[in-house]
């Protein structure tokens, strides 16, 4: 009776493409009561998000790719409120040009990423997973993870893009010891200087640091930003760590690299097939998880049960204010 009624109060049909958490509770509380009904899909992959979502004024979007067929499908369509920071599944230019507002939720994970690439750092530069493997095989010296450690105040760490995340991580890793440059062209060198970060050309962060860190958009000039050339120009012994998108390194050209040797270790927390996209995704696909000096987590970089909480909240918050004629916190396009 209560869901009858709802739909016949509703004045807006809200639909959530996909989702990866146990309910819409947190959307509903906060659209529900401006008329609002919202609907659950699980369309991932973006197909058929038209087909099942026909009567939609907003699109809530976690993974789902929402291209210019799908947008030109929904006439109806007012918002497309983007989860995370990225926006790259969505056509935004599309979407301007019918008058459809695109929003994302900034902010919500500045410490969990920044946190988790420190903690791939801090790992990974003392070699703790290759001394836990050694000692199993009762193995018991410092010399046994096959390249030397350093203390963290001989170390370079370089960032390639020097957005929120960055900052917040370099504040961090400059506390624990770490010299740490930057890269990016939308940032000035005063800006980075004024966060005692020390503004380095590209080529010359890949070449000069211990670390290389990317944390930059994905984007048609930043695809592959990190292949084969970029991996050889590194210093021997190298880290890399990406805890942004995965098709911002190549991961045959990684491979090659890691298998070789001339690059020590990586942390990735996503791959350039993009698992979580997928519905029928197999680890046994990516040569990457056959190698013991590779290190990859499941896109959970952003994960914190707060941050998740809050993401769900701001992207509700900015579906309700363009369904009441109002700007949303959040505007892309």
């Amino acid at each position: 009776v209560y869901v009858e009624r709802l739909e016949r109060m509703s004045k807006y049909k809200v639909y959530i493409t996909d989702y990866d958490y146990k309910d819409n509770e947190i959307e509903k509380s906060i659209l529900e009561p401006i008329g609002a009904e919202v609907i659950g899909l699980q369309c991932k992959d973006g197909i058929g998000v038209a087909d099942q979502a026909k009567d939609a004024d907003a699109l809530m979007v976690q993974y789902a790719n929402i291209n210019r067929q799908t947008i030109v499908a929904l006439p109806n369509l007012k918002i497309i409120a983007r989860y995370g920071v990225g926006t790259d599944i969505i056509d935004i230019p599309a979407a301007t040009e019918r008058g459809i507002v695109c929003t994302n939720v900034v902010d919500y994970c500045t410490d969990e990423v920044a946190d988790h690439n420190i903690s791939f750092i801090l790992m990974l530069v003392r070699r703790l997973p290759m001394y836990v493997a050694e000692t199993k095989k009762s193995a018991w010296h410092w010399s046994e993870t096959g390249r030397p450690v350093h203390r963290f105040t001989s170390l370079h760490v370089g960032t390639i893009g020097f957005g929120r995340i960055s900052r917040n991580m370099c504040r961090k890793l400059r506390a624990l010891g770490f010299q740490v440059g930057a890269y990016d062209p939308y940032v000035s060198s005063q800006t980075m200087e004024a966060e005692q970060v020390l503004p380095l050309e590209f080529n010359e962060l890949i070449s000069s640091s211990d670390v290389v860190v990317l944390q930059c958009p994905y984007n048609a000039d930043t695809h592959h930003i990190i292949g084969k050339d970029e991996l050889k120009s590194m210093k021997d012994g190298a880290i890399l760590i990406n805890s942004s998108r995965g098709k911002l390194v190549d991961n045959s050209a990684l491979y090659d690299a890691l298998k070789s040797g001339h690059i020590a270790a990586a942390g990735l927390d996503d791959l350039e097939d993009e698992p979580a996209k997928k519905f029928n995704w197999s680890a046994s696909g990516n040569r990457l998880f056959n190698l013991e000096n590779c290190f990859i987590t499941p896109h959970v970089a952003y994960y914190s049960e707060e941050s998740l909480v809050e993401a769900r909240q701001n992207a509700s918050y900015n579906v309700r204010a363009v369904l009441l004629g109002q700007e949303p916190p959040n505007r892309v396009g």
